[in-house]
């Protein structure tokens, strides 16, 4: 078994994230075994390495809002990354019934190196 740092783990998670889909940052933890660890992945996200090239954009808060300011040049570009993946954003709203990223367990077993 893979050991992966805790940083590791979310950058994982993150990059599994299917174009078209989204997940909290809550989300993102629980499946990288970081219960209660939201604002961490925050943190490895904004310190990932920029050749892993994560879909950092797809990571949204839990009430299905984009984090960043309305209206500042970080929402902007991550409105417009969703948007290109066919995701409808409102007022930096996305619809989590709609546009979550539920995976099965085979895909989690099968795919999680930890």
């Amino acid at each position: 078994m893979t050991t992966l740092s805790p940083k590791q783990r979310i950058w994982f998670i993150v990059n599994m994230i299917p174009s078209g889909n989204v997940l909290a940052y809550g989300k993102v933890a629980d499946l990288a075994g970081l219960p209660g660890r939201a604002r961490y992945v925050s943190k490895a996200l904004k310190e990932a390495p920029e050749h892993l090239n994560l879909p950092w954009h797809r990571v949204i808060n839990s009430q299905g809002k984009i984090s960043f300011k309305l209206n500042t040049l970080h929402f902007q570009n991550q409105q417009e990354r969703l948007k290109s993946e066919g995701i409808e954003v409102n007022k930096g709203k996305i619809s989590l019934s709609k546009f979550e990223w539920k995976p099965d367990m085979a895909t989690l077993v099968l795919s999680l190196p930890f």
